[in-house]
C-alpha cells in the first residue's frame, strides 16, 4: 500500500542580535522565525496502470518551467542513496537546483539507513509565500487580498529574494516531508514533536552539504524549532560526514541524525523561552532595494577579528552582553515587569547601544554591516512614534532593516506613509550605493517551527 500525501512548512527567519557573533560556539544569536514559511506537499506520482516508475519529480509551479526530474539508486557498500538528475525531462533553465537535490538524497538516504523500504515514484511541490520574494508586489500591504500564493512569473533564476531564510527554509521542510511521506500515517499526529530534533539534525547535515561548507545553522535552528535563543553546534558533527556514495556514508548520516556517534554528540543547545515578541509590539521587515554579498562581509569581519584579537574579544564580549540584556529586556516586557504597557524606552536604549557597537566593528573592520544609508533609513524610521528601534539583522549590507513597531493601525500607517517614495542618493564614500525602493513586507514574528498542514491550501497548485 502506497503512502498518503503529506504537507509540510518551515518558517523564514531574522536574526534580530548576534550577526558575525553566531559563527562562535562562545556567543549566542536572537532568531526569531517569521510567518513566511516554505511549503512541501508530497505525494505519490500517478501513472497509468501496470506502469511502475522510479521517478521524483519536483515542481515549482509560482515560476516559469521549474521542474526537475530524478532518478535515484542505492549505491555500494552501504553508500546511502545517489539522485540523479535526468536532464533531458527536466524543464527549469536552471540546470541544477542544489538545495532540492541534496535534501532528496539526505532524506532518503537516511530513511534506507532505518529500513528497507521500496521508495516508489514520488511528484512533490514546493511553495513560497508571498514575501520570499520582492516580484510580489502585494507585498507591501499588510494585508494581502490576493490569496496564500502568488504567481511570480518569472523564471526561477530571476527572482529576486528578500532575506527571509528561503534555502534554510526549503531543506528543512522537504527532508521533514520526506519522512513524514514514508511514516505510517497514524504515527504522523504526533511526529513532528518527538523528532523535531532528528529533523533538525538531518537538515543541518543537507543545508551544510547543499552550501558546501559548515554554516552556524541559525537558520535551520529557526526553521524546525520557531523563535529561540541559539548556540551554534561544533563544526566537527558534521566534518567527517562525507559524501554520498563513500563506504559507509548511510551509517554516518544515521548516527548524526539519531546523535548515536560515539565521537561527536550534537551540543547546539536552542532555548524558545528565551525568545519573545511582548504583546503590544510587533517585528517587521523592510526589504530594500540593493544588494550585498554576505559572503563577503563574512570573510573580511573575520579576517580582521583575526588580525586584531584583543580589540575584536573587548567588541564581541560587549556587544554579546547587549545582545543578552535585548532578549532579557523583551522578556521583562513579556511578563509584565515594566510599569505600563508602553514604557519601551529601555528597550530603545539597548537596540541604539547594540547599532553603536554594530558601526563600531562595521568601521574597524572596514565592512559595511551597517552603511551610511541604512543608518539613514533606520534614524528615519526610529523618528516615527511608534517605532521602538531597528537594526540591519544578521551579517548586515544593504538589503533589509528589522523594525520593532507599536502594533496599532497608526504605527503601521506612518511607516508606510514615510517608506512610500523613500530613497537616498548614496554619495558619500560610506554608503557606497544609494538606496532604491524600500518594501514593507507583510510578515511578523513567527514562534512555531516546522508544523504540518491541510493540503487543501495548496489547491490549483498541485497537480
Amino acid at each position: 500500500m502506497s503512502p498518503t500525501a503529506a504537507s509540510i512548512s518551515a518558517p523564514g527567519k531574522v536574526l534580530l542580535a548576534g550577526g558575525y557573533l553566531v559563527l562562535d560556539r562562545d556567543f549566542t544569536g536572537l532568531v526569531f522565525g517569521l510567518d513566511a514559511r516554505i511549503h512541501v506537499h508530497i505525494q505519490k506520482l500517478p501513472t497509468s496502470p501496470g506502469v511502475v516508475l522510479s521517478e521524483i519529480i519536483v515542481r515549482s509551479p509560482q515560476f516559469r518551467s521549474a521542474e526537475w526530474r530524478y532518478g535515484y539508486r542505492e549505491t555500494e557498500e552501504n553508500g546511502g542513496i545517489q539522485v540523479t538528475q535526468l536532464k533531458g525531462h527536466s524543464t527549469s533553465a536552471q540546470s541544477q537546483n542544489k538545495f532540492v537535490e541534496t535534501a532528496l538524497a539526505y532524506a532518503l538516504s537516511y530513511i534506507s539507513a532505518r529500513s528497507k523500504i521500496a521508495i516508489g515514484s514520488l511528484s512533490i511541490t514546493i511553495l513560497a509565500d508571498t514575501d520570499y520574494y520582492s516580484h510580489a508586489e502585494s507585498g507591501s500591504d499588510l494585508a494581502p487580498d490576493l490569496g496564500r500564493f502568488l504567481d511570480f512569473n518569472v523564471p526561477l533564476t530571476e527572482a529576486h529574494k528578500t532575506g527571509l531564510g528561503s534555502s534554510a527554509a526549503l531543506v528543512t521542510a522537504f527532508t521533514a516531508a520526506v519522512l513524514t511521506y514514508y511514516q505510517k500515517e497514524d504515527q504522523r499526529s504526533s511526529n513532528l514533536d518527538q523528532n523535531r530534533e532528528r529533523f533538525h539534525n538531518l537538515a543541518q547535515a543537507a543545508h551544510c552539504a547543499a552550501q558546501g561548507k559548515v554554516g552556524s545553522g541559525f537558520d535551520v535552528a529557526a526553521a524546525v524549532h520557531g523563535s529561540c535563543v541559539y548556540r551554534r553546534f561544533s563544526p566537527v558533527i558534521l566534518q567527517d560526514l562525507g559524501e554520498i556514495g563513500s563506504k559507509d556514508f548511510s551509517s554516518r548520516l544515521k548516527d548524526v541524525v539519531e546523535d548515536t556517534s560515539s565521537s561527536h554528540k550534537w551540543d547546539v543547545q536552542i532555548k524558545k523561552s528565551l525568545a519573545t515578541i511582548p504583546h503590544g509590539l510587533r517585528l517587521l521587515m523592510c526589504d530594500v532595494d540593493c544588494g550585498s554579498e554576505t559572503v563577503g562581509l563574512v570573510k573580511q569581519v573575520l579576517s580582521w577579528r583575526k588580525e586584531s584579537p584583543e580589540e575584536a574579544a573587548l567588541l564581541w564580549a560587549t556587544l554579546q552582553k547587549a545582545n543578552e540584556d535585548l532578549a532579557q529586556e523583551l522578556q521583562n516586557l513579556s511578563n509584565g515587569y515594566r510599569e505600563t504597557t508602553n514604557n519601551y524606552e529601555n528597550l530603545s536604549d539597548i537596540i541604539s547601544t547594540i547599532r553603536s557597537l554594530i558601526r563600531e566593528m562595521s568601521s574597524k573592520a572596514q565592512v559595511p554591516i551597517e552603511p551610511e544609508v541604512q543608518t539613514e533609513l533606520l534614524d528615519a524610521c526610529c523618528q516615527l512614534p511608534g517605532v521602538v528601534g531597528g537594526v540591519v539583522p544578521g551579517a548586515g549590507g544593504f538589503d533589509a532593516i528589522a523594525l520593532l513597531v507599536k502594533d496599532n493601525e497608526a504605527a503601521l500607517a506612518d511607516l508606510k506613509n514615510l517608506l512610500k517614495g523613500y530613497h537616498t542618493e548614496g554619495n558619500t564614500k560610506a554608503a557606497g550605493a544609494g538606496i532604491g525602493k524600500v518594501k514593507l513586507l507583510s510578515v511578523k514574528q513567527e514562534m512555531e517551527g516546522l508544523k504540518a498542514e491541510n493540503a487543501e491550501i495548496y489547491t490549483g497548485w498541485v497537480q
